[in-house]
């Protein structure tokens, strides 16, 4: 029986669960998984922006916890910014990956239907296109701070303890990226 995030989140003890899954609790490994997937995907998916590559890294993301779990000790951060490492490691390993081959065009199977309810569909993947070109333009810590709080959802203090920094610095991080993206990003 899967149970949504909703579910879990008033009753998730994160350290109770994870203290179980490291013991091989398969029950607590699923909840696990159900609680920070959307999160983790949301996160990948805003760094690469292609979802069979943000679907295939997440996967991975999740088998490297899954094998790594009985390795994880509590060093005064949460069980999350230990996930939260690891994908961002994931992503960067996929994106070096992806740069030494050459690179492809994805077919689809469908042709686009243009008609005008798909205007504003098309619209919202242009608008979210050139967000992340100008994204990719941003220093890497910039970078990191956006696909953390925008792209997964994150708080400032989980993005804070995900990255090692300060909230004041995830803030201040957070603040001049969106101003850059604001000159870059221009919309009429």
């Amino acid at each position: 029986m899967n149970r949504t995030v909703e579910e879990l989140a008033p009753e998730f003890d994160e350290f109770t669960i994870v203290e179980a899954a490291k013991n091989g609790n398969q029950r607590a490994l699923s909840d696990l998984y159900e609680y920070f997937f959307p999160k983790v995907y949301r996160y990948v998916a805003a760094r690469l922006g292609n979802t069979a590559d943000a679907e295939d890294v997440t996967e991975e993301i999740f088998l490297r916890v899954i094998r790594n779990i009985q390795s994880f000790s509590w060093r005064g951060l949460p069980f999350g910014a230990w996930v939260f490492r690891i994908a961002r490691n994931e992503v960067v390993s996929h994106v070096r990956r992806e740069k030494t081959w050459s690179a492809t065009t994805e077919l689809t199977e469908t042709i686009p239907d243009l008609s005008a309810d798909h205007v504003t569909v098309i619209e919202f993947e242009f608008t979210m296109q050139s967000v992340r070109e100008a994204t990719e333009k941003l220093p890497e810590a910039q970078r990191q701070v956006i696909a953390l709080r925008f792209g997964a959802g994150l708080s400032v203090a989980e993005t804070a303890q995900s990255l090692k920094k300060t909230e004041n610095n995830v803030k201040v991080l957070q603040h001049k990226a969106i101003a850059k993206l604001q000159q870059l990003v221009r919309f009429e």
